[in-house]
């Protein structure tokens, strides 16, 4: 029976057909028994592995997070636990409708989170204002007008897997990161302004603005001080004449 070949006598064979220059025995040796990387993957790999959301909900799309804290989906297993305080929390998930009275506690809340922080943006409300982007008078068209987004989540509501995915996504971005270069490369203008259009109404109510376009002309037209017949009887109607 053939004898087997010694440990050694593999290790040559294999440094002399893999690797010709080889590699230096101090680092070869090490591998065998201790694992070695550098600080940064360290450094992402324990910030990926634990990622401490703090939900911030305030429509339907966060309906969505009681599936996930459920057995069928485990969002556990990705070593998320959700936080009731900004302070022990990296990761703010905000789903649902941001109004304008709303936007200073959720800019507070994002201040009171240590760094490095992340956000997430879920739903198309969160997003864009969704359904009520085009005429509400309280709702932010986008939450990156107050805080820094770091992943987009569209949907109305997106499904849980769809949340899945843009964990795995960010835990991607995060395994990236290089602590030397971490402020270097932080952005200092990652607000977007955008003025509302909005129409604006007086806050006395005349009238007026309900006018069609032909009697606005009209009345832009007359001299001055002089009101047409329509305008008159709007704004000063004639008295009722009750019988006794």
């Amino acid at each position: 029976m053939p004898e087997s070949p010694s440990i050694s006598a593999v290790r040559d064979l294999r440094e002399a057909t893999c690797g010709p220059i080889g590699t230096p025995a101090v680092t070869n040796e090490l591998s065998e028994n201790i694992i070695l990387t550098s600080l940064d993957d360290l450094h992402n790999w324990a910030r990926l592995s634990s990622l401490w959301p703090l939900l911030y909900g305030t429509a339907c799309c966060f309906i969505e997070f009681a599936a996930l804290l459920g057995s069928r989906f485990d969002f556990d297993r990705f070593g998320l636990v959700p936080r009731s305080s900004p302070r022990q929390a990296d990761l703010l998930i905000v789903a649902g409708t941001v109004t304008m009275k709303m936007a200073p506690a959720l800019v507070r809340l994002y201040e009171q989170m240590p760094e490095p922080k992340y956000v997430i943006a879920m739903g198309a409300c969160t997003i864009t204002g969704g359904m009520f982007s085009a005429d509400s008078t309280t709702a932010v068209r986008g939450v990156d007008k107050l805080i820094p987004v770091d992943l987009y989540l569209p949907g109305c509501p997106p499904r849980p897997e769809a949340i899945f995915d843009a964990v795995i996504k960010l835990r991607k971005k995060v395994g990236d990161e290089s602590l030397a270069e971490r402020r270097k490369h932080q952005q200092t203008h990652r607000y977007f302004t955008m003025t509302h259009q909005m129409k604006a109404v007086e806050p006395q109510i005349t009238g007026a603005y309900l006018r069609a376009e032909t009697q606005k002309a009209a009345l832009a037209a007359a001299p001055a001080g002089q009101t047409l017949a329509t305008d008159a009887a709007v704004l000063n109607p004639a008295p009722e004449m009750v019988q006794s």
